[in-house]
């Protein structure tokens, strides 16, 4: 899958990219690139200086973060299952779901009748970061998952399967656990994490939206996607 947007270049697209978020959830493209910028042509030096020394609510909401990384996909916690139920609802708000197995979630882009057995590095937050891109900019998620922009492939990505790619990839890309992290992109994260407790949230669909349009910028087919979490 395209993996050239997970770099620290992601973090300058957010600046330079009109995003096209509906306004009708979350208010305009520029107040929802505003809210995730951070003066993106800053010198090095200063972003690895934010990293240097967090602020409470940098380190509380780093905490909660790594946290929500932490949790892995559980067939018997009652609020996991609830929470895929929310996103067949959120995604499919006419269609009845038949159950938590069923041949209906490879309409949606998952590998086979059970999403459960496709989240494995990805985790939960995974599906937290589905649910909260078809909540708030559902027009955006809609348009990505029905494939309405550009030129398309005979055979597409799965769009589901995608969705827990960039969040794997996103987590990689911060290494928010390593002892040595890459200064720059995790000072950036910090800085933005600071202005908005969901930033992650926040930044996985601005990756899912700039995916889509490398992918359709290659002219890419389900050839070349691959599953990596």
């Amino acid at each position: 899958m395209c993996r050239l947007i997970f770099s620290s270049d992601i973090f300058r697209a957010v600046d330079r990219w009109q995003i096209p978020f509906d306004d009708a959830t979350c208010g305009t493209p520029t107040r929802t690139r505003k809210c995730l910028t951070c003066v993106c042509f800053k010198r090095k030096g200063s972003y690895e200086r934010i990293g240097i020394n967090l602020t409470s609510q940098q380190e509380e909401r780093l905490r909660r973060l790594k946290h929500r990384m932490k949790v892995h996909f559980d067939t018997s916690r009652m609020e996991h299952q609830e929470a895929l139920k929310a996103l067949w609802s959120a995604t499919y708000p006419d269609q009845v779901l038949r159950g938590l197995v069923s041949e209906q979630w490879k309409d949606m882009g998952w590998q086979g009748r059970d999403p459960s057995t496709d989240f494995r590095g990805a985790g939960f937050i995974s599906l937290e970061n589905l649910l909260f891109f078809a909540k708030i900019f559902s027009t955006s998620f809609q348009h990505l998952l029905k494939k309405q922009g550009g030129k398309r492939a005979a055979w597409e990505y799965p769009f589901a399967v995608a969705g827990l790619n960039i969040t794997f990839m996103l987590m990689q890309m911060l290494d928010l656990d390593s002892a040595k992290p890459r200064a720059f992109v995790r000072a950036v994260f910090l800085q933005m994490l600071s202005e908005n407790e969901w930033a992650f949230d926040l930044l996985y669909c601005v990756a899912f939206m700039i995916m889509d349009k490398q992918w359709l910028e290659r002219n890419a087919t389900y050839m070349e996607f691959n599953v990596s979490a």
